[in-house]
């Protein structure tokens, strides 16, 4: 039996999701006029924290602070654990929760949308080789091409 949960990037409003893939775009049409930028893009691409990391980062600091104001303030900190691990159990369960609808709107992407512009990028910079028939001679061709290349 196979149990499949929703990807994160389809529980979230889809307002939010398409704006992130229209600036994914963007940057990939940018990238095509200035393929000197490309190689920075994609460092860029190397550091930027996608939503699942950028949750867990702060469901462990707002955990531990509640810890911390329980132990020295009051018992009733212990809520925020408490609320964190249910947030948790939610987005692990349905690929949702409030707070990644609010770093979602903030502009947080899956890693599967930051590593589809990736192989958008890539394609541009020619890591792969296009097809003989493909006729990418214009910048905005080339973004074309790289975005259906990765899947867009």
């Amino acid at each position: 039996m196979s149990h499949h949960l929703p990807e994160t990037s389809k529980a979230t409003s889809r307002t939010a999701a398409d704006r992130i893939r229209r600036q994914m775009a963007d940057r990939v049409r940018d990238s095509a006029a200035h393929p000197s930028q490309l190689n920075d893009r994609l460092r860029e691409l190397d550091r930027e924290w996608g939503l699942e990391r950028a949750l867990a980062t702060g469901a462990a600091v707002v955990s531990l602070g509640g810890l911390a104001l329980a132990s020295r303030v009051d018992r009733r900190f212990l809520a925020l654990p408490g609320v964190i691990g249910g947030f948790l159990l939610q987005h692990g369960l349905m690929g949702w929760c409030p707070p990644s609808a609010l770093l979602r709107r903030r502009g947080y992407r899956t890693q599967a949308e930051i590593q589809e512009e990736r192989a958008a990028l890539k394609a541009l910079r020619g890591d792969f080789q296009l097809p003989t028939n493909a006729r990418v001679d214009s910048p905005a061709m080339r973004a074309e091409y790289a975005l259906q290349s990765a899947g867009y």
